[in-house]
């Protein structure tokens, strides 16, 4: 089949009711209505007229068709018109790995000792003497490692620490209360904390707590003092965390 058609008027393709000029190449803006039939023939010709006129319409849809696939092809690269009938492929749906299970408990084998891990708290990442432990948004737990040798009881060595611990924590404390000073038993040994709700020279109150562990049998001979910083009112954590993990402080072949 030829590629190009002559110049001419046929079926517009976009109003198949009128007929539109082809120039050869492409579409012109010319259009016009198809010519009237002529006057009928005699009657004894009507079956033949009929057999015209659908032999016509016919022809007039082959060359519609044709029109319609040479202005394909003018605007294509003079290669056969092919639909684009490659299948769709779907994006495969990304998979998330599911984020490992954070620890429940955090363990210092420096000391000895593990600690919960209250829900929003997270263990720092390396664990030295006098070093961080765990910490959340305006909380803060610490460890230190007391030489046993000292001599001194649970309760001396809490009451001894809490100021350098209140210092360390918040700077220069303008003044404090005592809100709790009693024994424990925790981490399997004896245990004295000393708690204070202090006033920082910036105004902020906070609360710093002291809690000092005789070694355990099988544990550590070095005495062990774990500190805790909490920003007081909605800037820190519930006081209750503070209590969470001072009960649950165990030793570390336990």
């Amino acid at each position: 089949m030829s590629r190009t058609l002559p110049p001419g008027w046929y079926p517009d393709p976009d109003a198949p009711l009128l007929e539109r000029w082809w120039d050869g190449s492409a579409w012109t803006d010319h259009r016009r209505a198809p010519e009237a039939p002529g006057p009928p023939r005699a009657a004894g010709r009507a079956a033949g007229r009929a057999r015209a006129v659908a032999l016509t319409a016919c022809g007039i849809a082959l060359v519609a068709a044709i029109v319609s696939g040479a202005v394909a092809l003018a605007r294509g690269d003079g290669d056969d018109v092919v639909a684009d009938t490659a299948p769709t492929v779907a994006s495969p749906t990304p998979t998330t790995a599911s984020p490992a299970p954070a620890p429940s408990r955090l363990v210092d084998e420096l000391d000895g000792i593990s600690l919960p891990l209250p829900n929003g708290w997270v263990p720092s990442t390396y664990v030295t003497r006098d070093n961080v432990v765990m910490t959340t948004d305006g909380g803060r737990v610490f460890t230190r490692t007391l030489p046993a040798a000292s001599g001194r009881a649970p309760a001396a060595l809490a009451r001894k620490d809490i100021p350098q611990a209140a210092d360390a924590s918040y700077g220069r404390i303008r003044s404090h209360r005592v809100v709790r000073s009693e024994r424990v038993a925790v981490a399997g040994g004896a245990g004295y904390l000393v708690r204070w709700r202090v006033k920082t020279a910036q105004g902020p109150s906070a609360y710093v707590q002291s809690l000092a562990l005789t070694p355990a049998r099988g544990g550590p001979s070095d005495a062990v003092v774990v500190r805790f910083a909490f920003d007081a009112g909605p800037d820190g954590p519930p006081l209750a965390d503070m209590d969470r993990i001072t009960g649950g402080i165990r030793p570390v072949n336990r």
